[in-house]
Parts: structure tokens; sequence; C-alpha cells
């Protein structure tokens, strides 16, 4: 069985939901505290194991690109100044074999994930949502890791599912498991794309990681455009399975959507929280905003 080495992570998305500071800043490189969401993606990449990283991107997405490769510059003046703990978070972001294609056309998450197709070859690979992060605070293994764990047992197609409330099942894409072949691991009869809560043939949403084999580009590039006019890749998905099993494997950790404004306003508050420089001012400020918050409440039940 071949090594999980490389992974695509999608980022050609104009990222409307954060509009305007997406107008011209991609909206992967939004900030967690100080590091890009995209960063976290490749971290955890690597920390699975992973070798070779592309990013499929698209237009005015260059600040993605910029981010990974060497500033001269920068590093010359870290360094002439003796600023040792910046050289080095600045170096980190470069030492990566990270590759960039663009998809010229929004055509679709399984579009993107087919436009990458020579640089994956014959080998199984990673697909990695940047809407989604995990394990942020490094307390665990990543979902990445465990997912590869899962293809090395089963040599199948496996995706990361979670339980959600079942009224946010028409925000996912949810499977239907069949079976539980071991403990949080299903055999999966279909996937549904975004079904409405009444329709929904269970809770466990798809959070945006996944192993393939490299069959799913065979399908992927006989699939007909399906909700938006897009090439679904749970469409995709559904047709492999017909002919190999795909597997969901449940993810019981913390995720993190910041994919949407709240979403990543939680994130940046959790995650400074944990962060060195920020959680001490931060864990103080939320206790007088609760104190003043639950003050103003007070105010308005006695009036």
């Amino acid at each position: 069985m071949k090594q999980v080495r490389k992974a695509i992570i999608p980022a050609a998305g104009l990222g409307t939901r954060f509009l305007p500071a997406t107008k011209a800043l991609a909206k992967e490189m939004l900030p967690i505290v100080d590091k890009p969401t995209i960063q976290f993606i490749v971290e955890e990449a690597r920390k699975s194991g992973i070798e070779d990283i592309v990013v499929v991107d698209g237009k005015n997405k260059r600040s993605i690109e910029d981010h990974f490769d060497s500033n001269p510059e920068l590093e010359d003046n870290l360094r002439a100044k003796h600023k040792d703990d910046m050289l080095k978070l600045v170096e980190e972001t470069t030492d990566i074999n990270i590759y960039f294609i663009r998809q010229s056309h929004p055509r679709g998450l399984g579009d993107a994930v087919l436009t990458a197709r020579d640089f994956i070859g014959d080998e199984p690979f990673v697909v990695m949502l940047g809407d989604d992060l995990n394990n942020i605070n490094n307390n665990g293994n990543a979902l990445t890791q465990e997912l590869i764990d899962s293809y090395h047992q089963t040599g199948a197609s496996t995706l990361a599912v979670m339980r959600v409330p079942h009224e946010d099942t028409a925000k996912y894409g949810v499977i239907n498991p069949s079976a539980e072949v071991e403990k949080g691991l299903y055999n999966v009869t279909s996937f549904v794309e975004k079904p409405d809560p009444k329709d929904a043939p269970s809770d466990l949403a798809i959070i945006g990681r996944y192993v393939f084999t490299p069959e799913i580009f065979d399908v992927l590039a006989k699939t007909k455009p399906g909700k938006g006019g897009e090439i679904q890749l749970t469409d995709a998905i559904n047709t492999l399975n017909k002919t190999q099993r795909v597997f969901a494997h449940e993810y019981r950790g913390d995720r993190y959507d910041v994919g949407n404004k709240f979403g990543w306003i939680q994130t940046n508050v959790e995650y400074g929280l944990q962060h060195p420089q920020t959680k001490d001012e931060l864990r103080d400020y939320i206790k007088k905003l609760g104190a003043k918050l639950a003050a103003e409440d007070n105010k308005k039940t006695t009036k």
C-alpha cells in the first residue's frame, strides 16, 4: 500500500462572506491572532506526515504565495537586529514543499481537486479545506493524521464527519451510514449535499478533511455539474462509493469553522486564550466584559 504523502488545499473561493476585507485579501490569509488560517492547515498537514502540498488558488490569491515565499529584506532586517524568535517564525513559513496551481474558473470544489490531478499522479492523497480548523492548540492528534491512520487500515477512501445539531444539517454534506464497522468508522450508503433537516439521513456531517484513492480523479472527470452549476465533490464520492468502499471517520475533537464571521471571531478568542502573548490580558478583558454585559442585562430586566 502506498503511503499518503501529498495534500491538496483548495483556496480558490472568493470569500464573499468576509467582504469588504476579502476584496483584495485572500480569505485564507485572515489571521487567527497572528497566524493566517491557511498556515494552520499547512501545519496540520506537516504534522500528519505530508511531504508535498499543492494549493489550488484563483485570482487575487497572490498573498498566499507571498506568505510561503522567502522575504530576504525582512529576514536580513530581523537578523541584523538579533530578533531571532521573529526570524524563526518567518523562516518556518518557507521551509515547506508547497506548490501552487491556478483554478482558472470557479467550477466548484470537485473541479478544484481535479485541477491537481497531474500533481498527485497515482498516489492516495489528502484534501484539506481551509474553512475547517481543528486541534489549533496541538493538544492531541491532528484530524488528518487520524484519517491517514484509518486509510492504512482499510486501503479505502475515508472522509471526516462530526455530529452536528440536526437543524444544522442543511449547512453540510451529510452521510447515510449503513453500519459502524468499528468504533467511529462507518460504512456509508450515500452522501447527501446540504439536505433539508427533515430529509437528513443522519447528524453526521462532512467537515472538510478527506483521504482519497487516485480513482476519484476518473470519477471527477465524468461528474456533471450539480448544485449551483458546480462540480460537487459529494456527487463524485457517491459515484466512487458504488465501485469501491468509502468510509466515514467520526472526529470527536475540537473543530472551528472559520468560514463565517462568528466562527472566525470565536476561533480568535479561543486561540487567543492559549497564546502566550495574549492569554492573560484577554482573559482579564473577557471577565470585565462579562461583568459589564451582566450589569447591562440586569438594568434592562429591572426597568
